[in-house]
This record gives C-alpha cells, sequence and structure tokens, in this order.
C-alpha cells in the first residue's frame, strides 16, 4: 500500500507541472481572448471617434473653413472623445460634393500589467456633404442657405421671388412679360461658367458672384430693359452694372437668409401661432408674430430682427438705456416721433424697427453696414463706408451675425469611407 501509495504520489508529482501549465495555458488564453475582445472594441471606438471627426471637419468645411480651420473642428472633436492623434488627409474638397478624410492613429493597448502592448492603429473616415434641406440645391460656403422659390423654373429667395411677382404684374400691365433667364447659382456652378469665360466683367470669378447669394435675377426679353430701367427700383431691384441691362438685384434685404415669406404659422401653447422656421426656437412666443408681421411688411430679415432684439434689450419691452434708447427695439425719442410709435409697445415699436432696418439696407446694400447704421447711426457709418471703429458696435454687429449664423441648420453630410 505503501508502494501503491509512493507510485500514486509519484504520478500526482508529475501531474502537476502539467496541470499548472494546462491552467497557465488556459489563463493565457482568456487573457489573449479578452485582450483580443478589448482591443476589437477600442478599434470600434476609433473608428466611431474618426466618423465624427470627419463630420465635425465637413462642417467646417461648409462654413467656409480654410484648411486649418477645418482640421481644428475635426482634432476638437476627436479630443473631446478621447483622441488625441488625429490628422486630416489632403486637402478638402469642395466639389462635387464637400468631402473631408480624418485618420486616427491612436495606438490600442492591450494586455495587462508588465505584458501590455501598444498596438499601431490607422483607423480613417470620409464625410461628404451631400444634399441641402432647402429645395435639394446644394449651396457651397458663403452660398445663400434658406429656403428656395421658384419662378419660371428658377430658383430664389421667397422675399425675391414675392417683389419679382409685384414688378411682373406691373409690367403686364405695361404690355410686358417679364422672363428670368438665370437667377440663383451655386459657387460651383459659378466656378464653371467662370472656367468656359474667364472674363471677370461678364462672369464674376467664384466665390464673387452676387448670384450666389439667390437675390439676383437676369431678366427679359430685351424689349423690357427700358422699362426696367425706369421701374424696377419700385420693387426694390437695382440695375447691377451699366453693361449687362438685364442684370437687376433685390436690395431690400441682401445677404439674409430669409424673410419669413409663404412660411405657414404653427399652432403653439395656449393657441398662440408661432413660425415653423421664420425665427430663432430661443425667440419668446408671444413676440413671433409681430416680429414675422414686421418682416413680411418690410421686407427683411424675420432672423435678422430677433437677432437685433435680442442684443438690443433681451426682449424687455421696458428696457431704457443709459443714451435713451427705448422698449424693445431699444428706439431714440426722434426715431419713435417719426414714426409716429410708442416704443413701449412691442408690436408697434418692431414696426419701427423693422421699417428703419429697410431703409438701412437699401442705404447701405448691406447688413453689417445696416446694423453698424442702426447701433451708431448712419452718418458713422456713411463716413467710413465701414462698421465704425467703436467697441460696442462692433461687438453688437459681432453678435448678431454669430446668431444669424446659428440658424443655418439643414446641412446634410453622410460617412462615405
Amino acid at each position: 500500500m505503501a508502494q501503491l501509495r509512493l507510485a500514486r504520489g509519484s504520478e500526482s508529482g508529475q501531474a502537476l507541472p502539467l496541470l499548472v501549465a494546462v491552467v497557465a495555458g488556459a489563463a493565457a488564453c482568456s487573457m489573449l481572448g479578452l485582450s483580443t475582445v478589448r482591443a476589437l472594441e477600442i478599434r470600434q471606438k476609433h473608428q466611431a471617434i474618426a466618423d465624427l471627426a470627419a463630420l465635425s471637419g465637413a462642417r467646417a468645411m461648409w462654413n467656409g473653413g480654410d484648411r486649418a480651420q477645418i482640421a481644428q473642428a475635426a482634432k476638437a472633436s476627436a479630443v473631446v472623445n478621447g483622441i488625441r492623434r488625429i490628422s486630416l488627409v489632403g486637402p478638402p474638397t469642395s466639389s462635387p460634393a464637400g468631402r473631408v478624410q480624418v485618420e486616427v492613429t491612436e495606438p490600442i493597448r492591450v494586455g495587462f500589467g508588465p505584458v501590455a502592448v501598444a498596438i499601431p492603429s490607422r483607423d480613417t473616415s470620409i464625410a461628404e456633404v451631400v444634399d441641402w434641406l432647402g429645395g435639394g440645391l446644394m449651396p457651397g460656403p458663403g452660398d445663400y442657405s434658406g429656403p428656395f422659390t421658384w419662378r419660371q423654373g428658377k430658383p430664389m429667395r421667397p422675399d425675391v421671388a414675392t417683389a419679382f411677382d409685384h414688378m411682373a404684374v406691373a409690367a403686364q400691365v405695361a404690355g410686358l412679360k417679364l422672363t428670368i433667364n438665370s437667377a440663383w447659382r451655386s459657387s460651383a456652378e459659378q466656378a464653371s461658367l467662370f472656367a468656359a469665360h474667364p472674363d471677370p466683367k461678364w462672369v464674376a470669378p467664384p466665390g464673387q458672384s452676387l448670384h450666389r447669394l439667390g437675390t439676383e435675377l437676369d431678366l427679359g426679353p430685351d424689349a423690357a430693359y427700358g422699362w426696367l430701367a425706369i421701374n424696377a427700383g419700385r420693387f426694390g431691384f437695382l440695375r447691377r452694372y451699366s453693361w449687362e441691362p438685364w442684370h437687376y438685384g433685390y436690395t431690400r434685404s441682401p445677404g439674409s437668409t430669409s424673410v419669413g415669406f409663404g412660411r405657414s404659422l404653427a399652432s403653439g401653447p395656449a393657441g398662440k401661432s408661432i413660425s415653423r422656421s421664420a425665427v430663432q426656437s430661443w425667440v419668446p412666443v408671444k413676440y413671433r408674430t409681430a416680429i414675422i408681421a414686421a418682416s413680411k411688411r418690410w421686407g427683411v430679415s424675420a432672423a435678422l430682427l430677433a437677432a437685433q432684439i435680442r442684443a438690443e434689450s433681451d426682449f424687455q419691452p421696458s428696457s431704457v438705456s443709459s443714451a435713451g434708447a427705448r422698449g424693445i427695439s431699444q428706439l431714440m425719442p426722434d426715431e419713435a416721433r417719426r414714426f409716429h410709435v410708442d416704443p413701449f409697445k412691442p408690436a408697434e415699436s418692431i414696426q419701427a424697427q423693422a421699417h428703419l432696418m429697410r431703409e438701412l439696407l437699401a442705404r447701405f446694400g448691406s447688413v453689417p453696414l445696416a446694423l453698424a447704421g442702426y447701433n451708431a447711426g448712419p452718418s458713422a457709418v456713411a463716413r467710413c463706408g465701414c462698421v465704425p471703429a467703436y467697441p460696442e458696435t462692433r461687438a453688437y454687429v459681432r453678435r448678431i451675425l454669430g446668431w444669424l449664423r446659428e440658424r443655418q441648420t439643414g446641412l446634410i453630410v453622410r460617412l462615405v469611407g
């Protein structure tokens, strides 16, 4: 028995290292399996972060950013998600579709303790701008990007279409039928035209054409040129160039996104009417109808009026400034008297604000200059032809334009690689 026990004991002594080896092998396999699963999880995370970074870069490109700004936007998106090693691959492309490609090279760490290793990783993603909610068209950076309305199969801003309708009726009374040869054109289309006819007198270089703003109409027939020269100004249109008797631009609200024409009102809380999209979401419901009504009457962007009111009084109708400006739109006493309004009555004050902005837009032909004229007075703007170097005025213009850019939603992007 003793021998048997010894023999069995001897067998146990021989099997123990094998058992240890088997257990160790199983543990190693388990660790390897866990490490592999973990590596796959990290890889998927890196790919998702690359996708988000590419989308952020595409948005920055669409907003007119240069390569450095696109790269900065992509990296900021990656950093906030825990990745620092990311780079932009090649130059972004703006046509036929805007593409941004990024590469994440953050290593993947697997294993545990002293046996952990870093595996090189290379995850790439491409984001592409594919469509725009403003009617299926494809604006580029700096192009008009709001809703479109069509006349004779040509796209334009809704307020331009309304003004054209009025002018077309007047022309018809005079025995003329106005035709639209062209209206809105994207920067990409303009680039093709310029490549075919590289004469800046006849074709504006890409990014400089006023057609990209949705305000310009090339009109006909030839027989209407004389009538247009005399009458177009009554409807807010200006002949842009002496050598182009067909080219007229709408000047009453240049550069603005939408004045809310043709927009239906939705029913808000307690039966109040609110705009679906003509004004920003932060506009108090009780002032939306007044803003849109003033916008339609005076042909000035509802979003612009709303941003102004936010900067002027933050929608406080009893506000009075140290300079004596009063009411929700901060009208000076002489302005209130000129427009025959009570500045402390919001609806009246907003009508006067829109009326004044229409005058300033017509005079200066620029939203920033019109805003500066509202804040600092038109004489200060006229003296320099610029936003005067007053810190308050420059901050005022910058703040309002920033709020207007916040509304430019509707961009659709997709991942393509």
